[in-house]
């Protein structure tokens, strides 16, 4: 067994306390809210913990030398529902004004640094107009994803009518903010092979899951496994930035787990899970006992399956050695995607610059057909082309051919033959959940786990996250949806966990996404599947545009490229269980930027 801390040995540290950002009842509590007290059991001991509210400090910077305070504004400047960014002189803010109240804290959303004044205020929080992460203005609490930090809040106060903010000067420079979490409370008596929380899978929904433990301050043991080589990492970044290194794209550092006591045991792969005894079996014979488990193991890429196909530099890019290995490979030398998908288009876009020839093969007819519609594929198609992508579409590969044991050509059934020094394949990918099959956790058809909205299997104490999962979405319904985003993995990691501490927390956020390519990037939220129409808006060959799928009369899915914050408008709109009509959409498009927008803020019909 490999690991970042395999095996811990057992060690004796003091409780820490969180410390809430506020109070709540139960009925309105979020995933920013305050835990009941709880008792659970470990090896037989029952253990208590809860959360204690600390009074505020009259002066929250302990360093006067740290501080900032500067006038920003006069009160009038701002009317109820604006936003300003302002300079504090070594920094910036965001100011806010809302329900006429004042608000500020940091800028900069703190997963890729998006600009939050470009982005969508509502009810109270700040959608980010880049990748959709939600801030509560009143606490900066990251309240959706992607990204893991919440935002610094920062003083307002008023005085002669102008506005002034205090603030630390670090904050205004990290603009990040980690929420303080406990610790574990561990016992020189602990069972290294059983923990109170076992996740397997190390990817967004499991780091979401243990941090929201500690957040709410859980201080028992929660161990992680990964069958990665590596700590969690931002993994749509290997096809989108493929010569990043591990540690350049870590989630969080290493120090990060050792201080919040989260125990990561990296090249361990399950091999089945006893419900019966609790207990989960790893392939090398390992067995751990748990008391709550959080099945996270995402996907496997599906591998071609023609004659050939054990060649060497053919690649399925699932690590960050793999990225690495193709970026190496490629520079100068002709390169083929099999697969015309998210991971397909993202691998071409970059390659494109280091490679001697980089070619694209599809079964449909143009890229991303089924997911953004024939129009909006056929632009995204003609923008490659424009970067001397060519495209072979509506065929498949019927075999690798080598020389000297490496990829030399790429038959395909066409009877077109490809020169090739590097095939990588992003044809889809199934539900990692192979050694489930004989565990009694219920597996539809597909592979897929089947949780409810609290991310629950049908196993008391088992619950499922990411990827790997089908969970009834609110926005449809309640239709039983599998949604393989980055953003919807980190919810469902945060809804676990709360729902492991009984919380009641339902899912009933938004999905949403973006791919990035040549330096520009399509935004999309919703659920489009089985969209029988695309209304659009802007000009597809000046690739500024968004586009409304719509299913009957209803907008389901939106979709934009160089219209922000339109996607995430219609986020807001949706999360706040609007619908959007498509004669709405029809009426905007037919009267251009002159045209009615009341169903974005919803005073329309």
């Amino acid at each position: 067994m490999g690991g970042c801390f395999s095996k811990p040995k057992p060690v004796e540290v003091k409780i820490e306390v969180v410390i809430p950002e506020k109070e709540r009842s139960k009925e309105e509590m979020s995933p920013n809210g305050k835990a009941s007290p709880l008792v659970y059991k470990v090896n037989g001991t029952a253990r208590h913990y809860h959360l204690e509210e600390h009074p505020i400090a009259s002066n929250p910077y302990h360093n006067p030398k740290d501080v900032v305070e500067a006038s920003v504004c006069h009160v009038k400047d701002l009317e109820n529902g604006q936003m300003r960014e302002v300079d504090l002189g070594c920094g910036k803010a965001l100011l806010i004004k809302e329900g006429g109240e004042f608000y500020a804290m940091g800028h900069k959303c703190p997963h890729y640094g998006a600009p939050l004044v470009k982005g969508v205020l509502s009810k109270g929080r700040v959608r980010c107009p880049w990748h959709g992460a939600c801030f509560n203005i009143g606490t900066g609490d990251i309240e959706d994803f992607p990204g893991l930090d919440s935002l610094p809040r920062f003083q307002v106060k008023i005085e002669k009518e102008k506005v002034y903010i205090r603030a630390s000067k670090q904050a205004l420079q990290t603009q990040r903010r980690t929420k303080m979490m406990a610790k574990c409370i561990s016992l020189s008596n602990y069972n290294l092979s059983s923990t109170n929380v076992l996740i397997i899978g190390a990817g967004a929904a499991g780091l979401v899951c243990a941090e929201t433990l500690r957040q709410e301050g859980f201080s028992d043991r929660i161990v992680m496994c990964t069958m990665d080589r590596h700590l969690p990492y931002d993994r749509p970044k290997l096809s989108k930035s493929m010569d990043s290194h591990p540690e350049q794209i870590a989630l969080r550092p290493k120090e990060f787990f050792r201080t919040y006591d989260i125990e990561v045991l990296t090249e361990m792969q399950a091999a089945a899970v006893d419900i019966k005894n609790k207990t989960a079996v790893f392939k090398d014979g390992f067995k751990m006992e748990y008391n709550k488990l959080l099945i996270a193991t995402g996907n496997t890429p599906k591998a071609l399956s023609c004659k050939g196909k054990e060649v060497e530099n053919v690649f399925n890019i699932r690590t960050p050695e793999d990225a690495n290995r193709v970026v190496k490979l490629a520079t100068s030398k002709n390169v083929v995607i099999v697969g015309a998908s998210f991971l397909g288009m993202e691998v071409a876009a970059y390659l494109t610059e280091r490679a001697h020839s980089v070619s694209v093969v599809e079964l449909e007819e143009v890229p991303f057909k089924k997911f953004f519609g024939e129009r909006v594929g056929r632009a995204v198609m003609k923008m490659f082309e424009s970067h001397r992508v060519k495209f072979y579409m509506q065929t498949e590969v019927s075999e690798l051919r080598e020389q000297e044991g490496k990829l030399k050509e790429v038959v395909l059934k066409s009877g077109k033959v490809l020169r090739a020094d590097v095939c990588v394949v992003g044809i889809g990918a199934v539900p990692a959940t192979g050694f489930l099959k004989q565990s009694g956790i219920n597996i539809d058809s597909k592979g897929f786990i089947v949780v409810n909205k609290m991310m629950q299997t049908n196993i008391p104490g088992v619950f499922a996250a990411g990827d790997a999962v089908t969970f009834p979405l609110a926005l449809r319904n309640n239709k039983k949806v599998n949604v393989p985003h980055w953003q919807m993995a980190h919810m469902h990691g945060r809804i676990a966990a709360l729902n492991m501490l009984a919380h009641g927390t339902e899912i009933s956020t938004v999905p949403y996404l973006w791919t990035a390519m040549f330096g520009k990037s399509i935004r999309y939220a919703g659920h489009g599947e089985g969209f029988d129409d695309v209304v659009i808006q802007g000009d597809l060959d000046e690739l500024k545009f968004v586009a409304f799928y719509t299913k009957s009369d209803e907008v389901v899915a939106v979709a934009s490229m160089n219209y922000d914050p339109i996607v995430s408008k219609v986020a807001e709109v949706l999360a706040a269980g609007r619908a959007i009509r498509k004669r709405d959409v029809e009426l905007f498009v037919r009267h251009g930027k002159t045209g009615d927008m009341s169903w974005l803020t919803g005073k329309g019909s």
